[in-house]
């Protein structure tokens, strides 16, 4: 049975003494794609490596997570000006590659150092305000690269900007219809943010670009509280076909623990209909 959702790891979770060995490994514990580090694509030799492993080996990479400086909404036009062109700069590796997608996340919460300038805008809608002056430059950086641009929210304890998928969803919508910038949905931050999992994909829609899984406990899916089945099923009805990709940690030797985990993701699959 082919999935339209591809299960993807992230590399640095795979075992192997060297990328093109953890993209064999990746293979045989049953994933679909590899996530890139992009914080190792700024080196030369790296970044080579991998581009001749995915040329060569079993997987294709499904996307790049890191290297994207995330000071978009910083108050110093500088750092912002340097967040734009770090994603620049990922977004030509990530084509460089043969990466569909460069995942960026806007602030964290410890770099945000916006003032409150109440009554004219609180802290948040100036974010939003320099955030929106910024998106036309990322949507078409991504545009000249042909990668896409896949803004992540995250929880509360560590953003204090985007959390959750309605909010990167009305950002977006000023972006028109096609936009190169998409949503990323992470279990493990909607787990916190969200009262209604399924929900929230589901408002998310086409926006949706790429999925990210970890239980509840922010380790390998399966292994906590975490149902994942009615949010596939919520993927499927808005007719997602991208990569879900393990941004977690695990609870055991990776050899053991991924296999199970990809196991237990595709009975959930088949629970949801997919």
């Amino acid at each position: 049975m082919i999935h339209a959702m591809r299960i993807a790891c992230q590399e640095g979770l795979l075992p192997g003494r060297d990328f093109a060995e953890r993209l064999e490994n990746a293979a045989r514990f049953g994933f679909d794609a590899v996530e890139l580090n992009g914080n190792l694509l700024s080196d030369d030799a790296k970044r080579a490596e991998r581009k001749k492993a995915l040329a060569s080996g079993p997987l294709p990479a499904s996307s790049v997570c890191g290297g994207v400086r995330a000071r978009f909404i910083d108050i110093d036009p500088a750092e912002r000006r340097l967040a734009i062109e770090s994603l620049r700069r990922q977004l030509a590796y990530a084509a460089e590659v043969g990466a569909p997608a460069q995942i960026f996340v806007p602030i964290f919460a410890r770099d945000n150092h916006l003032p409150d300038l109440q009554p004219w805008k609180s802290r948040h809608e100036l974010g939003l305000a320099l955030f929106a002056e910024l998106l036309p430059q990322i949507d078409q950086a991504a545009r000249e690269s042909g990668v896409l641009a896949l803004m992540e929210p995250l929880n509360r304890y560590e953003a204090n900007f985007l959390n959750r998928q309605e909010q990167a969803v009305s950002l977006l919508s000023a972006l028109g219809t096609e936009p190169r910038v998409q949503v990323l949905a992470d279990f493990f931050h909607m787990h916190i943010e969200e009262r209604d999992i399924p929900a929230a994909i589901a408002h998310s829609g086409a926006r949706l670009g790429h999925v990210h899984l970890a239980d509840n406990t922010r380790k390998e899916p399966g292994s906590g509280a975490l149902d994942f089945a009615p949010g596939f099923k919520a993927l499927k009805d808005i007719g997602y076909q991208g990569a879900m990709a393990f941004e977690c940690g695990l609870t055991g030797p990776a050899a053991e623990v991924l296999p199970r985990s990809v196991t237990h993701l595709r009975a959930c699959l088949r629970t949801a209909g997919v």
